[in-house]
């Protein structure tokens, strides 16, 4: 079935992949004679509840710290009465008294409360919104919430900041547990036929090196199947400290993550934006919510039913982003069409990502290593193999519309284009942020991944500007690391050689 089984490392994290998992979740229809384009299968679970129906939750484990599920429970509605059993506290071989102490448990957000209920949600706002779990419109399995006692949200006590926390914190758990054995290894045993795994992180805080710990036991234990990383940075400014701190743990994630992943996808929270967006920087549910758009978009190729016995998967996109085995790293952006303007029509008369053009909204979601720099007009994107998914109406396509292989100039550009009718939908649990959308609860968005030689110069830059941060030993690890990540960009680019096109 290809199944894709998703990890979130992180509170910023899982704000993300709520408003992924919300999307998912409008795609399934309910009618008899209506068949969703969405390949539900891949992404989703069935199982029992415990009243014996049916049920379909997430392929994911959630990591937070402790106070960061808000009111979300560990055991909810449609597996209450198998866990009510264990309910009562065993006595063991105490025979004394006991005291039992608990925690001040959150309130429901109204908007998931109405959900509960049945009833029309109130429209939510960056004040009603405190938790990722406020706007959270599904169930999961008891094994995906995974709650980490061990530091607490937002404590100035005990910050859970720094990479060496993280990583001390992911072996101090993997020695107890064996985190992939306890958390991953039933999800991923359910597959039949996995396509690969998609990890949602937190990569500049002590996620980051948390994070590097498991992409190491994941290497060893599933190297061979797809691992996509979203590496989620802080773009909020903060005092020169902590700004030193993010850029350094950013480097070490480039090192020890993106090195090892598939892909790996740098996402600036919240990310460059035009001024007619309406967003509000400092709520995590707008950015996030952005960036959501983006990423849902790019990899819905990924679960789209097969058609004509066709699916596209993390292994084909892979393909044309990485044409030579060493340029992991790539870049998201992500553009509002206007599905009424001549040209946006099926196939794209004008080059992707053009903010030239009138009708066009344009964000730019690269990490902070591309910090300082403007967003790349048109003519880059023309010197960098792409991939791009128009969310556009015209004809649905799974297989690349065009893939070929030109030469730009003495540059070799790989380009796969994938359409579908199926538009970005605009939940109610989704921020108002588009302009001119009015009463429309769908959007046409353009997303575009791609890689370029433009990565070396930034790797060696990010290299220079950490190393003056960091002590000798670590520095010239790091500087030869991303050195090396850095050559494999400029291999293969000035070659011109192989200028044939082939049309699938």
């Amino acid at each position: 079935m290809h199944e894709i089984v998703t990890l979130q490392l992180g509170h910023r994290s899982n704000h993300l992949a709520t408003h992924f998992w919300n999307t998912q979740e409008s795609y399934f229809t309910y009618a008899a004679n209506e068949e969703s384009p969405v390949d539900h299968d891949i992404h989703f679970r069935p199982g029992i509840g415990a009243d014996g129906a049916d049920t379909f939750t997430p392929r994911t484990v959630i990591y937070d710290l402790k106070g960061g599920f808000g009111s979300l429970k560990k055991v909810n509605a449609l597996y209450e009465s198998r866990a009510s059993a264990s309910d009562t506290m065993p006595q063991g071989v105490w025979d004394g008294p006991t005291a039992l102490q608990k925690q001040m448990q959150i309130e429901e957000s109204l908007y998931v409360r109405s959900l509960n209920e049945g009833v029309q949600p109130p429209r939510l706002s960056s004040e009603t919104v405190r938790y990722w779990s406020d706007f959270n419109r599904l169930f999961y399995h008891p094994r995906s919430i995974i709650q980490l006692d061990e530091y607490e949200l937002n404590s100035s006590l005990t910050p859970f900041e720094t990479w060496q926390t993280g990583e001390e914190l992911f072996d101090s758990l993997d020695r107890e547990h064996d985190l992939l054995d306890r958390d991953l290894r039933p999800f991923i045993e359910e597959c039949d036929q996995m396509q690969g795994l998609q990890v949602i992180a937190d990569v500049d805080n002590a996620w980051g090196g948390f994070t590097g710990r498991y992409m190491d036991r994941l290497c060893d234990e599933y190297g061979k199947n797809s691992i996509w990383i979203w590496g989620l940075e802080d773009g909020q400014r903060g005092n020169q400290v902590k700004q030193r701190s993010k850029m350094v743990n950013t480097a070490r994630a480039y090192q020890s993550i993106a090195a090892k992943s598939s892909v790996y996808i740098p996402m600036l929270d919240p990310p460059r934006t035009p001024g007619r967006l309406s967003l509000n920087r400092s709520s995590e549910w707008h950015t996030s919510a952005l960036l959501s758009g983006a990423m849902e978009s790019v990899t819905l190729p990924s679960r789209m039913r097969p058609i004509g016995g066709q699916r596209s998967t993390y292994s084909e996109m892979e393909g044309t982003l990485d044409t030579t085995g060493r340029q992991r790293i790539a870049t998201l952006h992500l553009s509002k069409l206007d599905s009424e303007a001549p040209g946006n029509r099926g196939e794209p008369s004008s080059p992707p990502l053009d903010r030239r053009l009138p009708n066009q909204e344009h964000v730019g979601i690269q990490g902070s290593i591309d910090e300082g720099n403007e967003v790349q007009e048109t003519s880059a994107c023309l010197t960098r193999p792409e991939m791009d998914l128009s969310l556009d109406p015209g004809n649905m396509t799974l297989k690349p519309r065009t893939k070929t292989r030109r030469d730009f100039g003495q540059v070799n550009v790989l380009r796969a284009r994938y359409h579908t009718a199926l538009e970005f939908p605009l939940l109610d649990s989704y921020p108002t942020i588009w302009p001119e959308t009015g009463d429309s609860d769908t959007i046409a968005v353009q997303a575009v991944l791609s890689t370029s030689s433009d990565m070396a110069d930034r790797l060696r830059v990010l290299a220079t500007t950490v190393g003056r941060a960091i002590g000798v030993e670590e520095r010239e690890t790091l500087k030869n690391d991303l050195g090396e990540m850095a050559e494999g960009y400029r291999e293969g680019w000035d070659s011109g050689s192989d200028a044939d096109t082939d049309d699938d």
